[in-house]
């Protein structure tokens, strides 16, 4: 579980991305620089995706029902990605969630699957889809989150990819 201190001197920047279907845009890889670590929540769709986000930082991913082939079969269902002080727990779809996150002191739930971006607070816990930043779905939004984390706390921003 990668883990920094650094949260105490300003704010740690974490890129979140889900259902990228194998497509990267450039430009959510311009939106993505400057992010400290990266969240992926699942259907990465080729470890190219993978490989590319990791030259912008460290990333942690979960494999979707999507991802599929020994490349995908070596990713968890969930991950916990800690921050500072912050507990970020990753899983794909949010209907498999199978623990309670306030009880377990989780700061932030990062879920994909939906490809409709969101957030939320349940019980004093973020919940963020951060939509799908791969091929467009139906109408919905092309889209990407960017999560500042400090020792004050969390704060979300969706960021539009359209």
């Amino acid at each position: 579980m990668p883990s920094t201190s650094r949260s105490a001197r300003g704010p740690e920047v974490v890129g979140l991305i889900s259902d990228t279907h194998g497509l990267l845009r450039p430009e959510a890889v311009e939106k993505l620089r400057g992010s400290r670590y990266i969240v992926h929540a699942g259907d990465i769709g080729d470890a190219a995706v993978l490989e590319a986000l990791a030259k912008i930082a460290p990333v942690t991913a979960v494999r979707g029902n999507n991802d599929t082939g020994p490349w995908a079969r070596k990713l968890p269902e969930t991950a916990l990605l800690k921050v500072g002080r912050r507990r970020i727990y990753v899983i794909h779809d949010l209907a498999a969630l199978d623990l309670d996150p306030a009880a377990e002191r989780i700061d932030v739930v990062v879920s994909g699957h939906s490809h409709r971006p969101k957030q939320e607070m349940r019980a004093g816990v973020l919940f963020v889809n951060p939509g799908s930043a791969g091929p467009r779905r139906f109408t919905l939004p092309i889209a990407l989150a960017r999560l500042e984390v400090s020792a004050a706390g969390v704060r979300c921003e969706g960021i539009s990819l359209d």
